[in-house]
């Protein structure tokens, strides 16, 4: 099909604020809610959406803090947990009676957690190279406690002071996001994140600010145990599709990874492809995972159009 997929920007109105995101295509049509990674905003998906069935919508988010989306309280934590109610809340909104959940990285874990614990209302997920919450050693949680607690009080007073971030000009920027990111975004793609991330500076017209909240470095990505995610794995019922990138990290040792997904091939609709490309493979070269969600998506909801011919 060689119709263009319609966007329009939205937001939802929350209790803290507004979730703000990217419809794209038809409003009455159910859409597949897609979740970017941590520190990404919904232009993650700017380049593999119009590859994707055109009889379908997309609903691409900024989480919290991200984006355009509202900053959480001052004084409040970020945690991962966070997201599962916000779906839940977003459901409630639209009044469905189902979500459909496409995330990449931090987003495809939230997708992985929601399936499992609210696995009687998702009807496909998809994720892109993260599978599940990592399983970190003891020690280096007990570290990261030490480190992150107070770097997030850190965070939490700058924002309150309200001065301005430093300024960078635009291809500062993308430099900084291309090494931010370990090379994984090419930097030719960088303007798809910087849509949505930056300010232009008061002090300086000619530079720019990153404008998501900086106390989502000390993000709280919870502490899952190995036993958890297995039974996680083992509640998801849905048609489920995993896309590993071959040149990025498990973020954990593989065998983690390996029991995990052993778990979820019992599920008769969960399917594993393997493409070659970073953490980033979506943004930078869609075309390598575009047919492979397509196809998938067109299995479970497929286009109701019956033709005339």
């Amino acid at each position: 099909e060689h119709t263009t997929l319609k966007v329009d920007e939205i937001k939802i109105h929350m209790p803290w604020g507004d979730i703000c995101g990217k419809w794209w295509g038809p409003k009455n049509v159910r859409p597949i809610v897609c979740l970017h990674g941590w520190m990404d905003n919904a232009g993650t998906f700017d380049t593999l959406i119009p590859l994707l069935p055109h009889h379908l919508s997309y609903l691409a988010l900024d989480l919290p803090g991200h984006g355009l989306s509202s900053w959480l309280p001052d004084g409040v934590f970020y945690h991962s947990t966070d997201f599962l109610h916000m779906l839940l809340m977003i459901i409630k909104y639209y009044d469905w009676k189902k979500i459909s959940l496409l995330g990449h990285s931090m987003g495809a874990i939230c997708a992985f957690n929601f399936s499992s614990v609210f696995n009687d209302i998702v009807d496909l997920a998809i994720s892109l190279d993260a599978l599940k919450p990592h399983v970190r050693p003891t020690h280096k949680i007990l570290q990261s406690m030490r480190n992150r607690i107070p770097s997030y009080m850190v965070a939490d007073e700058r924002n309150r002071d309200k001065n301005e971030p430093p300024i960078y000009t635009y291809d500062e920027m993308i430099e900084k996001l291309h090494l931010g990111t370990f090379h994984s975004v090419d930097q030719e793609h960088c303007k798809y994140l910087l849509n949505r991330n930056i300010k232009k500076s008061e002090r300086d017209p000619t530079k720019y600010y990153f404008s998501r909240d900086n106390r989502l470095k000390s993000y709280n990505y919870g502490f899952f145990s190995q036993d958890l995610n297995l039974t996680l794995a083992q509640e998801i019922k849905c048609p489920y599709l995993f896309i590993k990138s071959l040149s990025s990290t498990y973020y954990e040792e593989k065998r983690y990874y390996d029991e995990c997904i052993e778990v979820m091939r019992k599920n008769p609709n969960f399917e594993l492809y393997e493409v070659e490309g970073t953490h980033h493979v979506h943004l930078n070269d869609p075309m390598k995972v575009s047919g492979i969600i397509s196809d998938f998506i067109n299995k479970y909801r497929p286009s109701q159009v019956i033709s005339k011919l």
